[in-house]
């Protein structure tokens, strides 16, 4: 019996001995390849129980190299969730620049042709007036920058401008003060000296500036959010996770032996928890960009927003010109009747008929047609590209994103550089030696990770970054569905009233461009919403009560009135 106890004691010593004495010159190797010193490294295995992460065996891991590979192992995983996330900070940002430089284009080309089709059709007078139209254009490029700007206050300063001016013109023969042209202005909704087409106007830009302008800041806290997100605070539990998955091999002689695949995800769901968190919010992100974006190539168009601007000023300007008895009389009847110009000899009615006809017909030999663009055909930009083509690129870029955060940990472990394959699970790193890898793998979050036999994870305390970042899509995503829906959020109060098709879920945009989306649907309009300093109901019945009643009858005799001097403009069709 002795004999055999001996026996087993002299076995037992000599495999101690054996084992101690395994070479590490593999782990040194790869070790020294990191770029860190062999002079502390152990040429054979040695006790380890000055190990805190690793197993505590026999080891070729000093407790220096032991501190050195956990921060090897933090700087590993930093580095793999920015490779990760690239494709994404990459897709936002360059989105983001072609979308704003084609935009930003849209507005400039707009401005040029408006200036070039009106100096020829209107010539000094347009020239003599035409910072009205460039400070449009400005506080449009305003509004889409950024600025705090209300497209439905820069439309309305434009059209009560527009109107002091035209009235001017199209009753030369008459002296108008600056307060009697304030009169003129304030009752311009009642008047209508240009039709319908300003409320027509009002609605195709603002819905396409307000879309256009979400999408590319959109675009822009997308990009940032992701920033954030990936700057990770890695807690002490998650950075020993890592070690002991990556690097406690290396400590064990067996540098080349790869984690196992579930050892990998449990070690990453339960460091990336709080990441995982966002995912609802960020696929209800991208949703809502995807569906505003699709707007802009439908109802909210601004291709076509922006190219009706010359074409819808030009017709409310004819349109005024031809309806000018009408709109005179009822003027001087409501503001009172000016004072005669100076020195301006009166022609007859029918007198300035004629001359309107000849004006006409001068100018059917140079009228220049306007046309829209079948989406086949649309000409591509100087920025390389069209509306259609944008946004069917950023569909094909937003769609991988969804559930970015929570497939984050099956990306990680699913390169071969990280973990083993799935299919080797019997000749893996399990967290202490060479096996099959027993525990369940968690679920995604941080509620799901109370078991997480890796990583501990106080699910108790969410992290309060990630919390606020939340809150950040949230913001984001409302403001992308108010402008889905034709709001401004900043503006609720100015343009609730005029945009309609929100909070219905039913497409109203037969009218917006005709021919090009049909519904069996009439849009519901709302007139021009009042001035803020105006917003009172008495206040405006007070204003406009002596002279409504003088506004809503027949106009009397035409012989009180002028005709329109100004050539007509050209004939402008949609093609």
């Amino acid at each position: 019996m002795l004999l055999c106890l001996g026996a087993l004691a002299f076995l037992a010593a000599l495999w101690v001995s054996v084992t101690a004495g395994r070479s590490c010159a593999e782990s040194r190797q790869v070790y020294g390849e990191r770029g860190y010193s062999l002079s502390t490294a152990p040429l054979i295995q040695i006790s380890g129980e000055h190990l805190r992460l690793c197993p505590r065996d026999y080891t070729c891991c000093t407790s220096l190299m032991e501190e050195t590979l956990a921060h090897q192992s933090e700087a590993d995983f930093l580095s793999a969730i920015e490779d990760t996330s690239q494709f994404l900070q990459t897709g936002f940002t360059q989105r983001r620049h072609k979308f704003d430089e084609f935009f930003q284009e849209l507005i400039d080309v707009a401005e040029k042709e408006m200036n070039l089709m009106f100096t020829k059709t209107y010539g000094h007078l347009y020239m003599q007036n035409a910072n009205l139209f460039k400070q449009l254009f400005t506080e449009l490029r305003r509004y889409y920058s950024g600025w705090s700007v209300c497209v439905s206050e820069v439309l309305s300063d434009f059209w009560e401008a527009l109107v002091e001016r035209v009235f001017s013109l199209v009753n030369p023969h008459y002296q108008f003060s600056q307060e009697y042209l304030e009169c003129v202005s304030k009752h311009g909704e009642q008047l209508q000296p240009f039709g319908d087409l300003p409320r027509k106007l009002h609605t195709q830009l603002t819905r396409a500036f307000i879309a256009a302008r979400a999408l590319v800041q959109g675009l822009a806290i997308g990009r940032d959010l992701i920033n954030k997100a990936v700057k990770l605070s890695i807690s002490s539990e998650c950075v020993g996770a890592l070690m002991r998955q990556w690097y406690c091999p290396l400590c064990r002689g067996m540098p080349g032996l790869k984690s196992c695949h579930s050892l990998c995800l449990n070690v990453m769901k339960g460091c990336l928890a709080n990441q995982a968190d966002l995912d609802s919010e960020w696929n209800n992100f991208i949703d809502s960009l995807i569906s505003l974006a699709e707007r802009l190539a439908g109802p909210f168009n601004m291709e076509l927003a922006v190219d009706s601007v010359a074409v819808k000023v030009s017709e409310a300007i004819m349109h005024m010109q031809e309806n000018s008895i009408t709109i005179s009389t009822k003027v001087f009847q409501g503001c009172g009747n000016p004072r005669p110009a100076p020195g301006r000899n009166k022609r007859s009615p029918r007198e300035r008929e004629k001359k309107r006809e000849n004006e006409r017909e001068r100018e059917k030999g140079s009228r220049k047609p306007f046309r829209t663009y079948s989406s086949e055909e649309k000409p591509t930009t100087a920025a390389g590209t069209n509306l259609d083509r944008l946004v069917l690129e950023l569909k094909e870029h937003l769609r991988p994103m969804r559930g970015f955060w929570v497939s984050l940990p099956h990306t990680i472990c699913n390169d071969d550089k990280m973990a083993a394959d799935v299919t080797n699970e019997d000749r893996c790193w399990n967290g202490q030696t060479r096996g099959r890898y027993l525990p369940d793998v968690m679920g995604d979050g941080l509620v799901n990770q109370i078991n997480n036999p890796e990583v501990e994870v106080d699910i108790a305390r969410p992290d309060v970054r990630t919390r606020q970042l939340i809150m950040e899509l949230r913001v984001a995503i409302n403001r992308l569905r108010h402008a889905h829906s034709g709001q401004d959020a900043e503006f609720m109060d100015v343009d609730a009233e005029d945009s309609s098709g929100s909070g219905e879920g039913k497409d109203r945009y037969s009218d917006d461009w005709p021919g090009l989306y049909s519904s069996p649907l009439r849009p519901s309009h709302a007139h021009k919403p009042l001035r803020p300093n105006d917003r009172s109901p008495n206040k405006w019945n007070r204003a406009i009560e002596p002279i409504r009643s003088a506004f809503q009858r027949d106009p009397p005799s035409s012989s009180l009135l002028s005709l329109s001097f100004l050539p007509l403009s050209l004939t402008l069709q949609w093609r």
